[in-house]
């Protein structure tokens, strides 16, 4: 195959794939045995063998290929210019019309930073070994920006631990301000904003402490965190609001098909696993186990390959009610939406898995929402035991507690907060039911719903019993 052939060949195009590149050394075949990253008819990021030695290759395609190589050379060329740790570049070429590819060296067993997060996220808020991996991106960016660069594309899978060293990587997203010289003050708030905003908002509190690490090996900015603090809002705000408008469109993360008759969304991991569940969501809400049916809306847990799913399909009653749903988003569509924005922010709820809106010339029909499984016990349940002592367990108060301040803290209402909408799950309440739910764009609109989920919430326990004067005095009115 040749490099113009691969722009065609999709997301998963078949492996093996050997390609004919050539460098000072005359032609040699890449044969790429694996794929990390792909973006159909760009880039093609995988594992491979060349010259009889193990790379990692970055082939680019189309259209823009050109621009793209170039950009990644010059960062790469960069990095290695100032002395940064960063994979050793074996080879590179630029054919025209086909494309450009790049080949490194492969960190064999390499670990990135986003995995070491990962293994360590679920941890109380800054446990030493979230301090560590934090501790050692931060002082990783301290010496880039010692260097006067930045990594546009600042995330901690940028990151790769291998043999005790820490190594940068993806040339395309690094920039130089002045080589050489330290970056200035503002394009270093600019860029540790974009860091910060990606670590969860617990940690907040603790970001001067982190800092210390940045500033060991790059001390030459104070850096106000005020300022610090504004940057890290404004990349949250665009973050949050990119996300969303990914989640209906075909991407990296959600596999999407809109046309006439149907639109689909499935979180791209899933995709293999939920294309059978939507084809026959019928068949199995009638075999599984019903919670609600009929009406507006029928639930159920479903079983399917040893796994346990929630169905929500949103029906339609009459021709009254399609009326009222054929020209709007669907509920389905809603709690889709909505479901990602608490996962993106956080907030615990059952991720979202798939959606499909049944459409007639693009006039909406049924609909259907497929979740996780929470198996744990709605408030209701878990709290019945201490409705007359009022002595309900410390922990789950707490977390009830951290429950509303984050709802009140992204100025979100979820619209109808009976007891029956939140489940114990893994130390935490998780929102359900979702079709209601809005996050305002201002403490004006946000009061009053915040008012009425309130009141809802505690209408869930008669007022003169013990366990509502507990929760009454908790939650901030």
């Amino acid at each position: 195959m040749g490099l113009s052939e691969l722009k065609n060949a999709g997301r998963t195009p078949a492996l093996p794939i050997s390609l004919t590149l050539a460098d000072a050394a005359g032609p040699a075949d890449l044969q790429l045995l694996s794929l990390l990253r792909v973006l159909p008819g760009q880039r093609y990021v995988g594992a491979g063998v060349w010259r009889g030695r193990a790379v990692l290759a970055k082939l680019l395609v189309g259209s823009k290929a050109a621009r793209h190589f170039q950009r990644e050379l010059a960062g790469v060329r960069l990095l290695a210019e100032q002395g940064l740790t960063t994979p050793l570049l074996l080879a590179d070429g630029l054919q025209e019309g086909a494309g450009g590819w790049l080949l490194f060296e492969y960190l064999e067993g390499a670990q990135s930073l986003g995995e070491a997060w990962q293994a360590v996220q679920a941890l109380p808020v800054l446990a030493d070994e979230q301090v560590a991996v934090l501790g050692e991106a931060l002082a990783a960016i301290g010496q880039l920006h010692a260097k006067g660069l930045w990594q546009e594309d600042l995330h901690l899978d940028n990151l790769l631990r291998h043999g005790g060293e820490l190594y940068l990587i993806d040339g395309a997203g690094i920039c130089a301000e002045q080589a050489g010289k330290p970056l200035s003050r503002d394009k270093v708030l600019e860029n540790l904003g974009v860091f910060f905003a990606q670590l969860p908002k617990a940690l907040e509190p603790f970001t001067e402490e982190l800092l210390v690490h940045y500033l060991l090996s790059n001390g030459e900015h104070a850096l106000p965190l005020e300022a610090l603090q504004k940057q890290v809002d404004r990349v949250r705000a665009w973050r949050l609001r990119d996300w969303l408008k990914k989640v209906g469109r075909e991407c990296t993360l959600f596999a999407v098909q809109r046309g006439a008759f149907m639109l689909r969304a499935i979180r791209r991991e899933e995709e293999a696993a939920m294309l059978p569940v939507l084809e026959q969501a019928d068949a199995l809400l009638d075999q599984g186990h019903l919670y609600k049916t009929g009406g507006a809306a029928s639930v159920g847990r479903v079983d399917v390959a040893g796994r346990t799913l929630l169905i929500k399909r949103y029906n339609i009653k009459g021709f009254a009610h399609w009326l009222k749903r054929f020209w709007r988003p669907s509920r389905a569509w809603h709690s889709w939406r909505e479901g990602n924005r608490l996962v993106f922010l956080g907030i615990a709820t059952p991720k979202p898995l798939a959606l499909l809106e049944k459409r007639f010339l693009w006039l909406r029909r049924s609909a259907y929402l497929v979740t996780e499984y929470l198996p744990g016990p709605d408030i209701l349940e878990r709290f019945a035991p201490y409705v007359a002592s009022g002595a309900a367990p410390e922990r789950e108060l707490q977390a009830l507690d951290q429950l509303f301040a984050e709802l009140i803290r992204e100025r979100i209402s979820h619209g109808d907060f009976k007891g029956h909408n939140l489940f114990w799950h893994e130390d935490r309440w998780a929102l359900i039911d979702l079709d209601s739910m809005c996050q305002h764009s201002s403490a004006s609109s946000f009061a009053p719903a915040y008012a009425r989920d309130r009141a809802r919430f505690m209408r869930n326990w008669a007022p003169d019993s013990a366990l509502y004067r507990v929760i009454d005095q908790r939650l901030p009115r």
